[in-house]
């Protein structure tokens, strides 16, 4: 899980290497992208360049595939609390 903005987040980009239907790539994520992107890949039980792949065959040609998983993990999380806002509203 992402940890709160300011409780030690590196900015600097790491590059780690994915492998896409069978082609080695690099990607250039942030630390806690990162831990995010393995988390929600377990979470699926999913291996990671399974989910990868998915994004990436569901991106724009237009956009980068580190802004796509960047995009991916952002929507994870921003679904999942909405549907915390749903579940705790008054009826």
């Amino acid at each position: 899980m992402p940890r709160a903005q300011g409780a030690g987040m590196s900015a600097r980009p790491i590059k780690r290497s994915l492998t896409l239907r069978g082609h080695r790539t690099s990607v250039s994520l942030e630390d806690d992208f990162w831990r995010a992107f393995r988390a929600i890949a377990a979470e699926r039980g999913q291996p990671l360049n399974a989910l990868a792949a998915e994004i990436d065959a569901g991106r724009d040609l237009g956009t980068g595939l580190a802004t796509a998983i960047r995009l991916f993990v952002l929507a994870h999380y921003r679904a999942r609390a909405e549907a915390r806002q749903v579940m705790t509203r008054p009826m």
